[in-house]
């Protein structure tokens, strides 16, 4: 008994749906979910991974199939037949991935504004102004990028989050923002630095948890404004909304530890923001995502997620060991060194030879 085509067609149908679905949920390319918000990314990216599958499996098995069914007989010579077009084909194939394509758009736009993106409707709070249509430099958009807002009697919010930060005694010893201007906003559009904030049920709610972070050159260096810790190594607890602010002292770097799904950059003279809540415990690495220097590849810093009784017992210990003897917890160079031959010692096990540090400190 022959098949008809149409039962042929919706078992094949059937078939690729259940092999993209399943692939789609069980890649294993994404690593551990530690936030809340990697859950809603992993869901985006599965949601892609499905359609990809699926589409990927149904025209490399129609390649594959014309490739066979439509080859070349032996003995024949004749031009295969003219073939003009087909209107309705073209439609359909045009159709259906301008469809996938705004779903996916509208549900990256739903996930993004879940995890506290921007708020779309920001800009129109700050009217365009004819100022901030002219660009320096006969308006060359190079120009515009590379250039300071010019001066305004707007507040500059970017410093007012620089002072605010800078009251925390341990916050003020490691950043250099008396060096470094604060940049003012571009003119009618209110952006300050790049900000994740809160999920829209927690819009307007302070964070549970505030760290500063800063980074330089080759490091990461975490403040804990409420309890005045610094320390190289950052822990935060399971189920509190935890809520970065982020600077650099010298060049970009970008925050982005790969089990939160999150990334922001670390700007100089920008003050930016990022939120997450924890979920799952362990030991996670945060790494540079922004060519920084030299040594770009070892900027990397432990971040511990762990109970709300470990991150306690965590918190007396710095607190404890912060009352020591302040030069038994800070490197400090009593010899009066040059920066490479104080860090001679430490950086000999590493590889680095004293001419390559003199060179850098030059």
């Amino acid at each position: 008994m022959k098949i008809p085509s149409s039962i042929w067609t919706l078992l094949i149908g059937i078939v690729l749906t259940l092999a993209s679905l399943w692939y789609g949920q069980n890649h294993g390319l994404l690593p551990t979910a530690a936030t809340d918000e990697a859950v809603l990314v992993d869901g985006l990216f599965n949601a892609m991974m499905i359609i990809s599958t699926g589409i990927f499996l149904l025209v490399e098995g129609i390649l594959i199939y014309s490739a066979f069914k439509y080859r070349r007989r032996a003995g024949d010579n004749e031009d295969g037949p003219p073939v003009e077009g087909n209107v309705p084909l073209e439609i359909l194939w045009t159709a259906i991935p301008a469809i996938i394509v705004i779903g996916i758009s509208v549900y990256s736009f739903d996930v993004y504004n879940e995890i506290g993106g921007f708020d779309p409707h920001a800009i129109h709070e700050a009217p365009m102004n004819q100022e901030s249509m002219k660009m320096p430099g006969h308006g060359s958009a190079m120009a515009a990028t590379l250039t300071d807002t010019p001066p305004s009697t707007e507040p500059n919010l970017n410093q007012e989050k620089s002072d605010e930060a800078m009251q925390d005694p341990a916050t003020a010893e490691v950043r250099n923002a008396d060096q470094i201007p604060q940049l003012r906003n571009a003119p009618g559009v209110g952006s300050v630095a790049p900000t994740i904030g809160g999920s829209p049920d927690r819009a307007g709610k302070p964070p549970q948890l505030r760290v500063n972070v800063t980074g330089l050159q080759y490091a990461w260096i975490f403040t804990y404004p409420e309890t005045g810790i610094t320390t190289g190594e950052m822990h935060v607890p399971i189920g509190r909304e935890v809520q970065i602010n982020m600077t650099a002292n010298d060049v970009i770097h970008a925050f982005w530890v790969p089990e939160f799904r999150l990334k922001q950059d670390a700007i100089p003279g920008r003050q930016s923001e990022i939120r997450f809540t924890p979920k799952k415990a362990g030991d996670y690495t945060l790494i540079c995502a922004e060519l920084c220097g030299p040594y770009h590849g070892a900027m990397r810093a432990s971040v511990v997620v762990e109970t709300e009784e470990a991150f306690d017992k965590w918190e007396q210990e710095q607190l404890v060991a912060s009352k020591e003897t302040l030069n038994q917890a800070v490197a400090v160079n009593p010899a009066n060194l040059s920066p490479n031959e104080f860090l001679a010692p430490y950086t000999k096990d590493m590889g680095i030879q004293p001419e390559m540090l003199h060179q850098i400190h030059k």
